[in-house]
């Protein structure tokens, strides 16, 4: 997959990133993240992953490879819900 060379600072996009091979069954794994960008050199991603949506994990901040990125997509804001 071609990356794009900018990436806007506070996108929120969806990044596949491969985890490797599953010694088990073979097949390749990954792990998606969604969240915004901090920031992108074209090598590195820098990204505030959402907490998820039921609470079972916080907000955090992670940095990606570009290696390792298998697909990336913009993806809409999360609807804000009312107390």
């Amino acid at each position: 997959m071609a990356l794009p060379r900018q990436i806007p600072s506070g996108a929120r996009i969806v990044v596949r990133v491969i985890e490797g091979v599953d010694p088990a069954d073979g097949r390749t794994k990954f792990r998606d993240y969604v969240g915004h960008v901090l920031g992108w050199d074209g090598r590195t991603l820098e990204l505030s992953r959402d907490a998820a949506a039921n609470g079972s994990r916080p907000q955090q901040r992670v940095t990606i490879d570009a290696d390792t990125i298998a697909t990336l997509k913009p993806v809409p804001e999360r609807p804000r819900t009312r107390p």
